[in-house]
């Protein structure tokens, strides 16, 4: 094989082959599960309790390599907007905009109900983060 491959190649075949050889050898074998085990630190570990729900929360599956699975349903960190919420948001919104390109509410109106929703969405946030926090 090396001999056609030098004929072929010249002499870059037979860089071209110990090269390969090499680069083979060195791949190693990437089908072995791993069997170190990352310890894990104390100060890594977060515990949040709830006076509400004094049972530990249920531990979540995960593959036989440690990663979570995320097959199952997950729970939110809080209540979430509702599909009727976001309908009457959004209208209310579309309606806003409508208004606004009809004339039928003054600029001085507009610009208003924009700044209270824009600290309706600024608050929003830290307010929602004070009640999780509770």
């Amino acid at each position: 094989m090396v001999e056609s491959l030098r004929i072929i190649f010249g002499r870059s075949g037979q860089a071209a082959l110990f090269s390969l050889v090499a680069l083979g050898a060195g791949a190693g074998c990437q089908s072995a599960p791993a069997t170190t085990t990352v310890p894990t630190a104390a100060a890594l570990e977060v515990t949040v309790e709830d006076a509400d729900q004094p049972q530990a929360a249920t531990p979540r599956p995960t593959y036989s390599d440690g990663y979570p699975s995320f097959a199952g349903s997950l729970n939110a960190a809080n209540v979430q907007m509702t599909n009727e919420e976001a309908q009457a948001l959004q209208f209310r919104l579309t309606a806003l905009s409508k208004a606004r390109k009809a004339g039928t509410i003054s600029e001085a109106e507009y610009q208003a109900k924009l700044a209270e929703l824009r600290k309706l969405a600024a608050e929003h946030g830290a307010d929602t983060q004070a009640l999780i926090a509770k």
